[in-house]
């Protein structure tokens, strides 16, 4: 059986030491490759639609088309890439935007190998990634607002085995990896997930985190 194919990536951000740090750690992995690289997002507009990427990695400050309005333009085309936000955090009400606009998940630019290869790929997967560090942060921004995430009148029910699933999803792991460390079968606990999902009231797993976290069931 073949190999699938890397997963195609391409790079937005206006700081040109950013993106050679995070081209040169994807570099070190088999299965990523980076199709190319943008400064800001009238650039990265174009490069994105004529080299259709799996995921697009980018920045939210930059001058002319910042990455707001990347994504608002994005939302306008035809089935967009997933979008993961890389963020040091200057602005938190800039990526409670970008969650509204669409982005699939963030990450510290401080991210190691191993946490960024498994953000591409989750979000290339159709997933949602939620960096427990900055998960924590946007929920006090977004309180701050005088905003809750969706939150139930009361806790739900929920099973030992999807809070343990909770857990590990609110610090950003993939099913793929929840079934390794729970031994369970990735179908189950993409099982797990969906009802997850369905008892908070949650449109994707980075606002499932942000539920649990108001609603205490991650304390």
């Amino acid at each position: 059986m073949s190999a699938p194919p890397p997963v195609s990536v391409v790079l937005v951000d206006d700081q040109r030491l950013v993106r050679e740090g995070i081209r040169g750690l994807l570099r070190l992995a088999d299965d990523v490759v980076v199709l190319g690289e943008a400064a800001d997002g009238h650039e990265a507009l174009e490069l994105i639609g004529r080299t259709r990427p799996d995921v697009v990695l980018l920045d939210l400050q930059m001058p002319g088309l910042d990455g707001i309005g990347v994504l608002g333009a994005l939302a306008e085309t035809e089935d967009p890439p997933p979008v993961l936000v890389l963020t040091t955090f200057d602005d938190d009400e800039l990526v409670l935007r970008a969650l509204g606009g669409g982005a699939r998940g963030y990450l510290l630019k401080d991210v190691s190998l191993d946490q960024l290869v498994a953000a591409v790929r989750t979000v290339a997967g159709g997933g949602t990634v939620a960096q427990p560090a900055v998960t924590d942060r946007l929920l006090r921004a977004w309180q701050r607002r005088g905003e809750e995430p969706p939150a139930l009148a009361a806790p739900p029910d929920l099973t030992t085995r999807e809070v343990d699933v909770l857990r590990l999803v609110a610090a950003g792991y993939a099913n793929r990896e929840i079934a390794t460390a729970l031994h369970l079968a990735e179908g189950t606990v993409k099982n797990h997930v969906s009802s997850l999902l369905l008892k908070l009231d949650a449109r994707d797993r980075t606002r499932a985190v942000l539920t649990a976290l108001t609603l205490g069931l991650l304390e």
